[in-house]
């Protein structure tokens, strides 16, 4: 279901202005930036408030242990591999941090983390359009398919 939507908002948002070019555009507005914000200000605390840490407690070694690893594996995979390949620059930054905060949390993550940069050290458009595109469209849908694939195959 979360697929669909997704996909029926990029064909609405890019095929609206083609078939209505009186209709105002939204994209880039102030407005819409605000509620972006607002909606991922809300869905982090709203998602770490939900998570009952107590029935982990018994967990706790080997997921700080594992936690430990993941987050150095993907710290030198984005330093040394990611980020060199991507060119060094300034955007290639930017969006190997859009990466580590989804290799390390979730797409509101990587879209916050590269916020929280932009904002302090300039824009990197490229970034913004490669991150959300690539994790939020294709990553999505490369799951769903995936996933259905492999319940097909067990079951």
């Amino acid at each position: 279901m979360f697929v669909t939507c997704l996909f029926a908002g990029i064909l609405v948002s890019n095929l609206l202005p083609l078939l209505l070019p009186s209709l105002p555009r939204i994209a880039g507005t102030p407005t819409l930036a605000l509620v972006a914000d607002l909606a991922l200000g809300l869905f982090l605390p709203l998602s770490l408030v939900s998570i009952q840490l107590w029935t982990l407690v018994d967990l706790a070694l080997p997921i700080l242990l594992l936690l430990s690893v993941q987050v150095l594996v993907v710290t030198l995979f984005s330093v040394l591999v990611l980020f060199r390949a991507m060119g060094s620059t300034y955007e290639a930054a930017v969006t190997v941090d859009g990466y580590m905060g989804l290799a390390l949390g979730a797409t509101p993550i990587a879209i916050a983390n590269m916020t929280a940069i932009t904002e302090k050290f300039g824009a990197a458009p490229r970034s913004f359009l490669i991150v959300p595109l690539v994790v939020a469209f294709f990553l999505d849908i490369a799951n769903a398919l995936v996933i259905k694939a492999v319940l097909y195959w067990l079951y």
